[in-house]
C-alpha cells in the first residue's frame, strides 16, 4: 500500500473486487477480504505492481479500479 493515513478506522476485514488490470491477473486476487488502511491496493503481479484505487461510493463490497502498472526496481 502506498498512503500511510488510515482510511478504515476500525481496521476490520472489508469485501474486496478489483476491477480492470491485467486479464492474467489470478482470480483469487479479483475478490476476497481485506484490512485496508488506505484508497490504494498495490498487488506484486509477473515483475511488477498492478496499483488500484477505491471508487467512491458504497463499500459493501469495495470495489478498487486498476490505475497502473509500475516495475520492479532491479
Amino acid at each position: 500500500m502506498t498512503e500511510q493515513s488510515t482510511y478504515f478506522p476500525d481496521g476490520g476485514p472489508i469485501e474486496v473486487i478489483l476491477e480492470g488490470g491485467p486479464d492474467d491477473l489470478p482470480r483469487a486476487h479479483r475478490t476476497g477480504q481485506s484490512s485496508l488502511a488506505t484508497r490504494r491496493l498495490k498487488i506484486q503481479h509477473r515483475n511488477g505492481y498492478e496499483h488500484f484505487e477505491l471508487v467512491d461510493g458504497d463499500l459493501l463490497p469495495a470495489v478498487f479500479r486498476w490505475i497502473m502498472r509500475t516495475k520492479i526496481a532491479e
